[in-house]
């Protein structure tokens, strides 16, 4: 399987800096996005220690391997770099009194093959588009999640609820986090969508999907992503990260190789 990957961040129209973080390592197959929260640029900062910290531990781990790491293997390092990337951010924000409080959402996938790992803490979402039907793989570690699976809200009160930003667990703000973590099978043709909450706050999931299954290149939907959360209000940064699985193409056996050589 081959993979694409393209970004897009952008402040949002009443943000004056933007404290979303993103970053691709194409070689080792691994995406990650953080949404900073915290002080006077702490959430930026947070964000930024959180994704870079994650993709050069995890990137050198995967490049340290002779061979294919199982599940098992790359679920444990994935979960070791998201523990050693909390303490670093929380000892940040211990020792320097602008940085108290601060800490970070975090979705991130890793892909191999016909495999992908997706973990995530907090409300940042992956989706993916499968056959034109797009479902959201990730569950947010929110309040107004856990209001909804107790039947204390419907879908329509959330819509619209005032605290529907308040997160349950998040990096760096305390000693430990747990990581939620899951396995997914990749098909060709998949599209996956990594997002911060600036997008899934502004347009809702019909719309998302619409512009998904654009006949369009994917920067190109990259970018209408984020036109469309600023044009239903920008109100926070919007960060979007899409990988399309793409079937390898077909190796020609000897004889087709022979027939194009002596054609």
């Amino acid at each position: 399987m081959n993979y694409l990957f393209c970004s897009r961040t952008d402040a949002g129209l009443t943000r004056s800096n933007n404290e979303d973080a993103v970053l691709v390592d194409e070689r080792h197959r691994i995406a990650i996005l953080a949404d900073g929260m915290g002080g006077y640029n702490a959430g930026e900062i947070a964000a930024s220690m959180a994704t870079t910290l994650i993709r050069s531990q995890l990137g050198a781990w995967l490049e340290s391997q002779a061979r294919a790491a199982s599940a098992r293997e790359l679920r444990r390092a994935l979960e070791l770099s998201v523990e050693d990337a909390n303490r670093a951010v929380f000892s940040a924000s211990l020792a320097n009194p602008g940085y108290a409080g601060m800490g970070t959402t975090l979705v991130m996938g890793v892909f191999q093959d016909q495999r992908m790992m997706v973990a995530h803490i907090g409300d940042s979402r992956c989706y993916r588009l499968r056959g034109g039907r797009l479902v959201q793989v990730t569950r947010d570690h929110s309040l107004l999640q856990e209001q909804l699976d107790a039947g204390l809200i419907s879908p329509q009160e959330a819509a619209t609820a005032s605290h529907r930003n308040l997160v349950t667990r998040a990096l760096g703000v305390e000693e430990s986090v747990i990581v939620e973590v899951n396995e997914l099978k990749v098909e060709a043709d998949d599209c996956y969508l990594l997002c911060s909450d600036g997008l899934s706050d502004m347009i809702d999931d019909g719309l998302i999907g619409d512009i998904l299954r654009l006949e369009a290149p994917l920067d190109e939907r990259a970018t209408r992503l984020v036109d469309a959360a600023n044009a239903h209000g920008g109100r926070d940064n919007i960060t979007v990260l899409l990988v399309h699985a793409q079937a390898d193409a077909p190796r020609p056996g000897l004889l087709s190789r022979w027939l194009g050589q002596s054609g």
